[in-house]
């Protein structure tokens, strides 16, 4: 049979995409190049949290995720009570009739088996079991592709994320202890591999002159969040957010005292907040902040500086993939082992209990040992790369078996 006789593969994409989080639409971008270099004949759409902003940006159908608009507002009224119940029934039918559309639905990366933020089991945890309850139903097969995943307190969300992973067709995990968790939690992972995040795969920006060790030190690139621990934490959120902030603050002023420029990133439209409350409590012209729209941007920001000090997830990738030695702020174990795979274990700081001076020593270690790391950064990097594209071809096997044999994925350049 030819390429044309073939009828297209219908592919759906699902996830908290489009809603604000660079590094959520970094692992679309991810898994759209990949789709578009190795099945151009498939067909595209998704299921998501802002589909205006996704076919926007990557030119494909979008649907809303739920039915109710309101779905991540807490509801005090009776009515958006009311609303809210009636929402999840009609999104048991809503998911089942998108999954039917698709011979294949993917989860493009995404933290979506772990609760290290704020979560309600009715929330995005359901959402996703429906996914995955339907497409067993219904034989689409489900993946969940380099995923994160932890151990999980709430019962509810618990049982929702183990019975998501234990139905979806295929499962592969961005670390180890993202593989080791849903084990614990009794999902049979035999099977299942560990690649690294897809953002791994994005193209990497050429900076517009090689780093010299030997120039005055350059600007130190801020990366912030709207921190307020996790699901856990809720009883002590806004002693985290103070404690947080405050030592952020205190970090970025003593930079500023050294006469260093020092430019704030941001990873979601939610922590605009923090940019503003750091910039009203340090006065200074050396301090400025960027504004974001993709991974991309976060990059070339990156690209440019001597240092960077993050605390979001994906920040810390677009670090590393930059080659730019990092500092991370770390309030999830998925940060202490991105770091530790990347050849940067020593420069984890908790996001929890920030000391400024603990992280100016830090931060000075780091950058006394910056030619080295972005040495071992590059080869780590390059390591990435390969381990993607056995990804890549593990996901054609899988789900694409009509054309597994077609697409062996020797056209894609390492970035």
């Amino acid at each position: 049979m030819t390429a044309a006789d073939e009828t297209p593969v219908r592919v759906g994409v699902f996830g908290l995409l489009g809603s604000g989080n660079l590094g959520n639409d970094g692992s679309l971008e991810a898994l759209l190049g990949y789709l578009r270099a190795e099945h151009p004949e498939a067909v595209v759409d998704a299921l998501c949290g802002g589909p205006e902003a996704v076919t926007t940006r990557f030119g494909i159908p979008a649907t809303r995720l739920h039915w109710y608009r309101g779905e991540y507002r807490t509801a005090s009224r009776a009515g958006a009570i009311a609303a809210k119940g009636l929402g999840k029934v009609v999104d048991v039918f809503r998911t089942a009739a998108w999954v039917r559309r698709h011979d294949v639905v993917i989860v493009p990366g995404m933290g979506v088996l772990e609760a290290t933020l704020p979560l309600r089991p009715w929330g995005f945890p359901y959402a996703l079991f429906l996914l995955c309850a339907s497409g067993r139903l219904l034989r689409t097969r489900v993946a969940l592709v380099s995923v994160g995943a932890a151990a999980i307190g709430n019962r509810p969300t618990r049982a929702l994320v183990r019975w998501s992973a234990r139905l979806a067709a295929y499962r592969s995990y961005r670390d180890a202890q993202s593989r080791d968790a849903m084990r614990a939690m009794g999902v049979d992972t035999a099977r299942d591999e560990v690649y690294p995040d897809l953002a791994f795969v994005l193209p990497t920006p050429r900076t517009s002159a090689p780093w010299d060790p030997s120039a005055p030190p350059g600007p130190v690139c801020v990366g912030v969040m709207d921190f307020h621990g996790g699901n856990d934490d809720r009883a002590r959120a806004d002693e985290i957010y103070r404690r947080y902030l405050d030592g952020t603050v205190r970090f970025v002023r003593a930079l500023v005292e050294e006469g260093r420029a020092v430019r704030l990133l941001t990873g979601d439209e939610c922590d605009a907040s923090v940019v503003a409350a750091i910039l009203d409590a340090v006065d200074s012209p050396l301090v400025t902040a960027a504004e974001p729209s993709s991974l991309a941007d976060l990059m070339k920001e990156m690209a440019a500086a001597e240092t960077v000090v993050a605390i979001r997830y994906h920040n810390l990738i677009c670090a590393l993939k930059t080659g730019t030695p990092v500092l991370a702020l770390c309030y999830a174990a998925k940060s202490d082992a991105l770091m530790a795979e990347m050849g940067l274990g020593a420069y984890c700081h908790p996001a929890r209990e920030v000391d400024a001076d603990r992280l100016l020593e830090q931060f000075r270690a780091l950058e006394k040992r910056s030619a080295e790391l972005r040495q071992i950064l590059t080869e780590r990097n390059l390591a990435a790369a390969r381990r993607l594209e056995h990804q890549f071809n593990a996901l054609t096997a899988a789900l694409f078996p009509a054309t597994g044999h077609a697409h062996t994925h020797t056209s894609r350049k390492a970035p």
